[in-house]
């Protein structure tokens, strides 16, 4: 008689984010110059799947990636670009930028992520906020400015 051992495994599926899905808190016009500034966002951070390295340097954390949770239509000018996030949480930010790569990061300003765009472009910013080491969804602010969020 023998027996058959199964192994139940439990691992969060990597998956590449879908930037065409409906964002989870909506869209936002800004153009250069706009008021108030910071524009912000309270959502929940995180999701189901982990966010792939090779989406590009200082891709980490966990997200939904069936959709965006904000997506920015920016009309740029000659002010630099910030997308940062405020949590008391260990966070991270995946960006989907007008030129079609990604951008990341995680712990810049503490365990708070920012990134910059020098010279940004007009166009369409897909934004996911995720948590980093877990699928738990934190809350969170996201901030996009054009004034130095870390000063």
């Amino acid at each position: 008689m023998c027996c058959t051992l199964t192994l139940a495994t439990t691992h969060t599926q990597a998956q590449q984010p879908d930037w065409s899905g409906d964002p989870s808190y909506g869209s936002v016009h800004l153009q250069a110059g706009f008021t108030p500034d910071p524009w912000t966002q309270n959502l929940q951070a995180g999701g189901s799947n982990q966010v792939s390295a090779k989406l590009g340097p200082n891709c980490t954390g966990y997200i939904m990636a069936s959709a965006p949770d904000v997506d920015l239509h920016y009309t740029a000018g000659s002010m630099p670009l910030y997308f940062a996030v405020q949590s008391a949480s260990d966070t991270t930010l995946v960006i989907n930028a007008p030129d079609g790569r990604w951008y990341c990061n995680d712990d810049f300003n503490g365990l708070d992520p920012v990134v910059m765009f020098q010279h940004p472009a007009s166009g369409m910013y897909n934004v996911w906020v995720g948590v980093h080491g877990s699928p738990q969804m934190q809350s969170a602010t996201l901030k996009i400015t054009e004034l130095n969020p870390t000063r």
